[in-house]
């Protein structure tokens, strides 16, 4: 039988619908994982009641672009990014990446959703293209255990890389596969994973890493294989490695995506922040997305998104975290607050700032276009009960109140949220994960860790 849940007397129910409706002192209603009402003096006599007072509630952020297995390389000056180029940089980091096995992938996993859903993540979208020697081919079979324990929505990127470094690209021989290794596992986690119904806890996303570190027939069977299993394509793209590109095909990366077909509204890119104007036109014509990842391109020294320009032009951009290695968090809430601040600078040099309003539907709306789901993104009648809440009782926000829609970028609300739903369920709150032992699970992790700190350095 489904549950019934209802949040009674909310602050302010900021929805991020198409009318942009914030709802004060009101309720929500939920059945199961679904809302099916918001509005004043709800009532349920079978529904259990979560006391809103006092709260604010935002649909659940959604991250488009992770790298959940460098968790563990986190706070580690010997590989400091800031330092370095991304190719100096890569150079370092896979020779430590080359170690990394089923336990690591479950418990950086772990460490790195529980970081998502701790700061109002609801659904997450990783790209795990680690694979190597020592990890087998089961490392989404453990994403998906760790995602099933905490209970966050889940959509596995299963990447790749096929081009040996001797040929050209940055990856060590023991962190190879062939294509037909690729394909064919991607094919086995597609019949196992992929659930493309409504409110779906767990969908597959075919992600070969990026075009400079595999065969270009690489990506042609993943294009196949995806459009033939209607599931959606990932890859990093204009993140500063279009001079090896137009050295080696004579073309720039999407030019190079383009004549493959590698583009689409089931395709959507990392980073872009290398991408040029009269690409922003390809993008929007072709409907694909870009996820703009504000951590690394501030550490990196990159250029600054110009979204307003890319929004013109119909770009469709999200919001990802990026991996732990380049970012060194798992916090969407921060990434939110990093971009606007990122994008009023970028106004003062040529004007058309993003309101923080505007980032937080870049990171819920566009979040759920980017992934395919029509089935989140905003608090509606009818959509995916996956919201966080944030306490406005508190000190610290005094005198930040009047406008809920901007409050998380402008202000900064960026620590853990009070409360975070999915999919009906509250997994966690004040403070806590709920069905998991949090400490028993860290101590278990910070051991595989260290144990994999001593295998790689």
């Amino acid at each position: 039988m489904l549950k019934k849940v209802l949040i009674k007397n909310a602050k302010a129910i900021v929805t991020c619908d198409p009318e942009d409706r914030v709802f004060y002192d009101a309720d929500i209603l939920i059945y199961g994982p679904m809302i099916t009402k918001i509005g004043k003096d709800l009532s349920d006599p079978e529904a259990e009641v979560i006391d809103g007072r006092g709260k604010f509630v935002y649909p659940g952020l959604i991250n488009t672009h992770h790298h959940f297995f460098q968790t563990f390389v986190r706070n580690l000056m010997e590989i400091d990014y800031p330092n370095m180029e991304v190719v100096e940089w890569l150079d370092k980091i896979y020779p430590i990446f080359q170690n990394i096995n089923e336990d690591v992938i479950y418990y950086s996993s772990l460490t790195a959703m529980a970081d998502l859903l701790k700061h109002g993540c609801t659904c997450a979208f990783d790209h795990q293209y680690c694979y190597t020697r020592k990890s087998g081919k089961h490392l989404v079979d453990r994403q998906m255990e760790a995602a099933s324990r905490l209970g966050i929505r889940y959509h596995a990127g299963r990447g790749t890389n096929t081009l040996p470094k001797s040929e050209g690209s940055t990856i060590p021989d023991d962190m190879l596969e062939t294509t037909e290794e690729f394909i064919k596992d991607c094919e086995r986690i597609i019949d196992l994973f992929h659930d493309p119904s409504p409110f779906s806890m767990s969908q597959i996303v075919v992600a070969p890493c990026q075009p400079i570190n595999s065969y270009p027939e690489t990506f042609v069977e993943a294009l196949n294989l995806a459009r033939s299993k209607g599931v959606y394509l990932h890859t990093h793209l204009g993140e500063g490695e279009n001079n090896i590109m137009v050295e080696r095909w004579g073309k720039r990366t999407l030019a190079w995506c383009e004549d493959i077909g590698f583009v689409g509204h089931d395709v959507w890119f990392a980073h872009g922040w290398e991408v040029t104007p009269e690409e922003y036109k390809v993008l929007g014509q072709t409907s694909s997305g870009v996820s703009h990842c504000p951590a690394p391109a501030v550490l990196g020294g990159f250029p600054i998104l110009d979204m307003k320009a890319m929004e013109k032009e119909g770009v469709l951009i999200s919001l990802g975290c990026d991996g732990s290695a380049t970012n060194d968090s798992s916090n969407l809430l921060d990434s939110l607050r990093m971009a606007y601040l990122m994008q009023a600078y970028h106004s003062k040099q040529r004007g058309g700032s993003l309101s923080p309003y505007e980032l937080l539907k870049i990171a819920t709306v566009n979040g759920a276009k980017t992934l395919g789901r029509n089935d989140l993104g905003s608090l509606e009648a009818g959509k995916a009960a996956d919201l966080f809440m944030v306490d406005t009782g508190v000190l610290e926000l005094t005198g930040t109140h009047h406008d809920p829609k901007n409050l998380l970028g402008r202000v900064g609300v960026t620590g853990p949220v009070y409360l975070t739903m999915v999919n009906g369920k509250v997994v966690y709150q004040d403070g806590h994960l709920l069905g998991i032992d949090e400490r028993l699970e860290a101590e278990k992790g910070a051991k595989v860790c260290t144990r994999f700190l001593m295998e790689s350095l």
